[in-house]
């Protein structure tokens, strides 16, 4: 069975899935069954590969001027909780 490409996983789940392997290893299973085995762990803990930002992470990086102009413009406030909407939070 071929493996899959890895290059959609950040670092952080790389070496996760390394020391895992290692582990599995270590109890006595065979390379091929440990890295299958540390991958799915990875996927199981952070549902697998890059993850898009979330959606109220717009909001934390702009500044209050240009949330307000994002907002109208974008037309997200619908996905903005009623206190970011008047800029109350960030979130």
């Amino acid at each position: 069975m071929p493996q899959a490409d890895k290059s959609s996983y950040t670092d952080k789940q790389k070496r996760q899935a390394e020391h895992i392997e290692a582990g599995y290893e270590k109890k006595g299973f065979s390379t091929k069954n440990a890295e299958a085995r540390a991958w799915a762990t990875v996927n199981k803990l952070s549902g697998g590969g890059k993850k898009r930002a979330p959606a109220g992470s717009l909001a934390e990086l702009l500044t209050a001027h240009s949330r307000g102009a994002a907002i109208r413009e974008l037309g997200i406030h619908a996905t903005l909780t009623p206190q970011a909407r008047m800029g109350r939070c960030l979130w």
